[in-house]
């Protein structure tokens, strides 16, 4: 994962960018931290179960933030698709 989002500029970072990609069939995969809020969490999960996109868990914040290669943490981001 820490690869893969810090070398592929093709990615949102945060809630709000997150939900905006995966409703507009843009993403390919969404990363979420296990210590998110659990409204983020639900908001999130059932986004991707309705537009069947891959979501992977990731530890926490703290390390979706630095794989994003930002200096905070981090609920959620994704990877946009490669025709994106």
């Amino acid at each position: 994962m820490k690869g893969q989002l810090r070398r592929n500029s093709k990615r949102v970072v945060g809630l709000k960018q997150t939900l905006k990609v995966i409703q507009k069939d843009k993403a390919e995969v969404v990363f979420l931290a296990n210590d998110a809020d659990s409204h983020i969490r639900e908001q999130v999960e059932q986004a991707c179960q309705e537009k069947d996109v891959t979501l992977e868990m990731v530890e926490s914040k703290a390390r979706l933030g630095e794989a994003c290669g930002i200096d905070v943490g981090s609920a959620t981001a994704a990877m946009l698709k490669n025709n994106q």
